[in-house]
């Protein structure tokens, strides 16, 4: 199997809060552009600390929330209103104060474990065609959702739209994740590097290394906002 080569775009910013504000320009233009174009917008969040700083940013914005669509790129096996959870996150930080439609909101049903939430998450997506825009970060060991050095990416195309992880290094065990192959089925992909943590990642990423991050190949290329690295 030859693997697609991701085009980057890299986004030096001055710090973390640049880098949340241009991140957030970004996901309201390509808000805007999408429901001109189709009339809906479809976003797939990330976990972590710095979309927080993202999220707390859109609860401002002056847009028709009603034709906004939310997925999420991974979730920890958790109940669903505990703090780690991604959803639950996202839900404190923005989406509890906006005027999504619930049913609009499509989290992960990460409480049913990783195997049963895979499969079910696996149909809602089957319904869904191309994301127009997704959001991931970088962990230190160069892993972006829940795709992790080691393990199955789903960088085929014939993966699976979703995958069961069962022994994630990092707690908890059990998670679930978009493959790589269905996060770089997009119009745009914006991946959030902050820290200096970061930098053996994202020399290994420049390098050309093979990181489950350097795996989500869209067509139109990835476009990498980094700060403090």
């Amino acid at each position: 199997m030859t693997q697609a080569r991701q085009l980057c775009r890299w986004h030096a910013q001055a710090n973390i809060d640049a880098l949340a504000h241009s991140i957030a320009a970004e996901i309201l233009q390509a808000a805007g552009e999408s429901l001109a174009r189709h009339d809906a917008f479809h976003l797939v969040l990330s976990g972590g600390n710095t979309p927080q700083r993202i999220h707390a940013l859109l609860r401002e914005a002056k847009t028709d929330w009603s034709r906004w669509h939310v997925y999420f790129g991974d979730e920890r096996c958790l109940p669903p209103d505990h703090p780690e959870r991604n959803s639950r996150m996202a839900a404190i930080a923005w989406l509890d104060h906006v005027a999504i439609p619930a049913r609009q909101v499509l989290t992960i049903p990460a409480e049913l474990g990783a195997q049963a939430a895979a499969v079910a998450y696996g149909k809602v997506l089957a319904a869904v065609g191309e994301f127009d825009l997704v959001l991931l970060g970088l962990g230190e060991d160069g892993h972006t959702a829940s795709l992790f050095p080691g393990h199955d990416w789903g960088e085929a195309a014939t993966a699976p739209d979703v995958l069961a992880v069962v022994d994630s290094p990092k707690p908890p065990p059990q998670r679930v994740s978009l493959s790589a192959h269905r996060l770089g089925e997009a119009r745009q992909v914006i991946f959030m590097v902050t820290g200096a943590s970061k930098r053996n990642a994202v020399a290994a990423w420049r390098g050309g290394e093979a990181i489950p991050a350097a795996v989500v190949a869209p067509a139109g290329g990835v476009d990498i906002f980094i700060a403090d690295v």
